[in-house]
């Protein structure tokens, strides 16, 4: 049986390595061991990150639209309840950005919503 060299394999593995690990300071860009543990604690605060990050911006969104309520006399709780009342199917996102980009459309949502409510 021939004798079968993987130095080949091996560098290629380090590389990718090395390319994942670019950026990180001191020897946990350079020695493998400690690339490897920096590495798996790093794809383990982005896979949360990435779950953290829609939370928050679903709580950016409810402060918008709170306080463009509250401009027009409405609290947050009831604006929604109005909505879900009158069969509107604007999600947060989208409510957010018409109160900040279209204040006289969100307007006239909030006046839907009172309408609903009362």
């Amino acid at each position: 049986m021939t004798r079968i060299k993987r130095g080949i394999l091996h560098t290629k593995k380090r590389r990718k390595l090395w390319k994942y690990a670019k950026g990180f300071k001191w020897g946990r860009k350079t020695k493998r061991r400690a690339i490897k543990e920096a590495l798996l604690h790093a794809w383990t605060h982005a896979y949360a990150g990435r779950k953290e990050k829609k939370r928050n911006f679903r709580q950016l969104w409810n402060i918008q639209i709170n306080a463009a309520c509250r401009e027009r006399g409405l609290s947050y709780s009831r604006f929604i309840d109005g909505l879900k009342k009158h069969k509107v199917e604007l999600d947060r996102k989208i409510l957010a950005d018409i109160a900040q980009n279209e204040p006289e459309i969100f307007t006239k949502i909030i006046e839907m919503a009172k309408t609903s409510l009362a």
